[in-house]
């Protein structure tokens, strides 16, 4: 019996936080595309069941195009069984007017609730945690352990010490239940660790990453259980259509834009950096003051190479005294007058003598 294992889709994400409005909306659509190709994944490998565990959309607002999707790609699957956990950002009502429930999308509530499959072979349980039952939950989940047991449940991992308890999985309390698998959501990476000497629990992380919070691979695990011996074999399947990365860059010693943006290309010019993905290039190292750098003109170099790219300037200035203490030039001049004012801290005596100096050179002050 094959499974797939998915969580966290936040289908209708505004995706906002970096894009603009065209680009913003092009990935909003590709999140749904995603889970689409996933169930066309199922459906030709002969998936019997898809577990969604947990925040299927982002908001309480659908709009009608993902309801429709959605619904359709259940109702029109009708070989496969989506279990849909809800998470903490969904509601039901995505299912807001309709006169039945597909027979093949199973739902879970604040109680245990129990399906089988595979000739009652395999159990499939769940619970939604809420503020009322997260201190109870655990020592009401009673499992038959001749079954190959599968338990859904979204929220953050915890040993059992976390003040608030509404959102938190206590992982000792789920240890020797009978679980052969734990099938959780809320993490956003991909996360598989054991629970106990008979289970696994395993974060699938989201289809596809939204912020450079979430850079990666992305997917979904593909489960498949042995009809005899009950025994799991699971991977994880990359799947997401674009990737996010964050490529740190150490440009000490650059003393010019165009050796930085030289620097740059000897570390991006790899093949896993794809035109289709969202790149954050992060400026590391140490820079002399007089240092000619023009970010608006780097990130110019790079727009064009990728669906987006933004460029984080983390470097830090060093200046030598020694070289300025004698210099009659106005640039020495202006560096001993900032260096001998107690009034400015030694961290902004450095950006000033930086902006300073560019602005002596007759640079663009950036």
């Amino acid at each position: 019996m094959k499974i797939i294992h998915c969580a966290d889709l936040h289908l209708d994400s505004k995706m906002n936080a970096n894009l603009d409005k065209e680009k913003a909306k092009k990935r909003k659509s590709e999140l749904l595309n995603t889970f689409s190709r996933m169930v066309d994944y199922a459906a030709e490998n002969d998936v019997n069941v898809i577990l969604i565990v947990g925040d299927m959309f982002d908001t309480a607002s659908i709009s009608v195009t993902t309801k429709n999707m959605v619904l359709d790609l259940i109702m029109k699957n009708e070989t496969i069984s989506f279990y849909y956990l809800k998470g903490n950002h969904d509601n039901d009502n995505f299912l807001t007017g309709l006169d039945e429930l597909p027979h093949n999308l199973k739902l879970f509530s604040s109680e245990w609730k129990t399906y089988y499959e595979l000739e009652g072979k395999i159990a499939i349980t769940g619970l939604e945690l809420n503020k009322d039952n997260s201190n109870v939950a655990y020592l009401s989940l009673v499992l038959d352990q001749e079954k190959t047991n599968i338990v859904m449940l979204h929220g953050q991992e915890s040993e059992g010490n976390a003040k608030d308890k509404t959102e938190i999985i206590n992982l000792k309390a789920l240890r020797n239940k009978g679980i052969d698998y734990l099938a959780l959501g809320h993490i956003h990476a991909y996360k598989e660790e054991r629970l106990d000497p008979r289970a696994i629990y395993c974060y699938p992380g989201c289809l596809e990453g939204r912020g450079f919070d979430e850079v990666g691979e992305h997917g979904f695990v593909f489960l498949e259980v042995d009809e005899n011996t009950g025994d799991i074999e699971r991977k994880f399947v990359p799947f997401a259509y674009r990737k996010l990365h964050e490529l740190e860059v150490d440009i000490e010693g650059a003393t010019t834009t165009s050796k930085i943006i030289e620097i740059i290309d000897s570390k991006i010019n790899d093949p896993k950096y794809r035109t289709i993905d969202l790149m954050k290039i992060v400026l590391k190292g140490a820079l002399d003051v007089e240092c000619e750098k023009d970010i608006n003109y780097i990130l110019s170099r790079y727009e064009d190479r990728f669906f987006f790219v933004k460029i984080y300037d983390e470097t830090s200035l060093k200046v030598d005294i020694e070289d300025y203490r004698l210099d009659e030039s106005l640039k020495g001049e202006f560096v001993r007058q900032v260096l001998d004012d107690s009034a400015i801290a030694d961290d902004d005596k450095m950006v000033i003598i930086r902006y300073g100096l560019q602005a002596i050179a007759n640079e663009e002050v950036n």
